[in-house]
């Protein structure tokens, strides 16, 4: 497994990756020793989220090792669709995947994926306006909103 660590403009993000392919990403507030090999997925990835940050990518082609339920990748890929600078509901995505009274359980999937920014999450939020909760944090979940133009 190699894990590396940047700093970005909402905090430390490691990258982890094995056999090229991504396999998470997630938010630290502290900073994360590199461990293991190089790896080309780790390296691209990193690539791509500072671009992102630098206002110069929208969207990512990354090798995401997804694993999960049936329903989580459902919820995973209708997030995917989400245009940048652009939010949608957890009912909405529940809609999306045929699962209109889910939205509950889509707010349970997003909590579990484990390549936020890259499958945008904090893209959804709840029908009343409010934010909802985020893995990283509602401070993160603003920034990427911001980032985003969202707000």
């Amino acid at each position: 497994m190699t894990t590396r660590c940047f700093c970005s403009p909402v905090g430390w993000i490691v990258v982890r990756g094995e056999a090229n392919e991504i396999v998470s990403i997630s938010f630290s507030e502290e900073k994360v020793p590199a461990r293991g090999a190089k790896d080309a997925a780790v390296n691209e990835a990193i690539k791509q989220l500072i671009a992102y940050f630098l206002g110069k990518r929208k969207t990512f082609s990354l090798p995401l090792r997804k694993t999960g339920t049936a329903f989580q990748q459902k919820v995973w890929e209708a997030l995917q669709t989400i245009p940048y600078g652009e939010t949608s509901t957890y009912k909405k995505i529940a809609e999306q995947i045929g699962h209109p009274k889910a939205f509950r359980a889509v707010g349970n999937a997003n909590r579990h994926n484990p390549f936020p920014i890259v499958v945008p999450c904090h893209r959804v939020i709840e029908t009343s306006g409010f934010f909802g909760g985020y893995s990283g944090g509602f401070e993160i979940k603003h920034g990427l909103l911001f980032q985003e133009g969202c707000l």
